[in-house]
């Protein structure tokens, strides 16, 4: 199959897996359209929101959607590396035996992650990068495609363990949820208050995501745009000739070369969501704030002015 005809297939699965996603999640496309861009791309996302606005939900729906193998990993404060690696135990023969722990799946929904300690935030990061983890010497490798969606509520930070930023930069996207409309909340309440079960059929294979991921990479991409969001990030270097006046007033570290990266495969991933069979600036401008959002560090000046992530952003464009 040529790959002209796999990005017209893609759109065509695409689509009717967006509408498998809305029988369950009503609204919420921009979000839903993230999350799947990050998968198709083969990053991970981190989901910033207020708790009720259906997370968990809306990851199982897509795992569901995609018929991969979904987990939940609800972090705690006293959540131990053995717990979602998985430890080793004496069998009755009395030989070691490794009984795998929760991240052996294909989409983990790391619930809250920034309620565990570094150490077990660590745990999770080798899985995330390597797609393997080691236990006792021994390196296990995860089943591919592997996705983690993590969650972190944005109001309660007592007692929390921030993520670092080279955590924090392992994620392609960062999605803020917002509440959902008037409208879609009447919706929401009729849908979920009546004893209708509804069904997610799975449309693809672990194969079919595999397949679609090396087409999107194979995408080609004009000189001028990956020049374009290689410039678009060195604008958020306050220390960098190129950055912008609101930049230097406002911002304490800019992005590295993995947000250019991933504005590039995001891009690709976007463009052919929408049948185009190369990206363009649109395309960049149009994944940008996910991918830099929890990429820039904001100085004290910010905070106080009221100046979001989301206005510095935009005004590189």
């Amino acid at each position: 199959m040529s790959d002209v005809i796999a990005i017209e297939n893609f759109v065509k699965k695409y689509n009717a897996l967006k509408q498998e996603v809305a029988k369950v999640i009503i609204g919420q496309e921009a979000v839903v359209d993230q999350i799947l861009i990050s998968i198709f791309s083969g990053g991970h996302s981190l989901l910033i929101g207020v708790p009720g606005l259906a997370k968990t939900l809306m990851v199982n729906t897509i795992a569901q959607a995609l018929g991969l193998d979904f987990k939940r990993i609800q972090f705690t404060p006293d959540l131990m590396p053995s717990d979602i690696l998985g430890s080793e135990i004496l069998d009755e023969d009395r030989h070691f035996k490794f009984i795998k722990g929760p991240i052996f799946a294909n989409i983990i929904l790391a619930d809250e992650i920034n309620r565990t300690p570094p150490k077990t935030q660590a745990a999770l990061l080798e899985a995330m990068q390597e797609r393997a983890v080691t236990v006792a010497g021994h390196q296990y490798k995860l089943s591919l495609p592997y996705f983690v969606l993590a969650t972190q509520n944005p109001i309660e930070q007592e007692g929390t363990y921030p993520l670092p930023e080279a955590q924090l930069d392992r994620f392609m996207f960062a999605i803020q949820l917002q509440y959902p409309s008037f409208k879609e909340e009447v919706e929401v309440v009729k849908a979920t208050t009546t004893d209708i079960q509804t069904s997610v059929n799975a449309l693809f294979s672990a194969q079919d995501i595999i397949t679609f991921q090396n087409v999107i990479r194979r995408i080609p991409v004009a000189d001028n745009v990956i020049e374009y969001a290689v410039s678009l990030v060195a604008k958020t270097r306050p220390n960098e000739e190129s950055a912008a006046k609101i930049v230097k007033e406002y911002v304490d570290w800019g992005a590295g070369p993995r947000a250019s990266q991933n504005l590039i495969l995001a891009a690709k991933t976007h463009a052919a969501t929408r049948g185009k069979f190369s990206p363009d600036i649109e395309d960049i401008q149009a994944v940008a704030t996910g991918i830099l959002r929890h990429r820039i560090i904001k100085n004290y000046k910010a905070e106080a002015e009221g100046i979001s992530d989301e206005k510095i952003i935009e005004s590189l464009f």
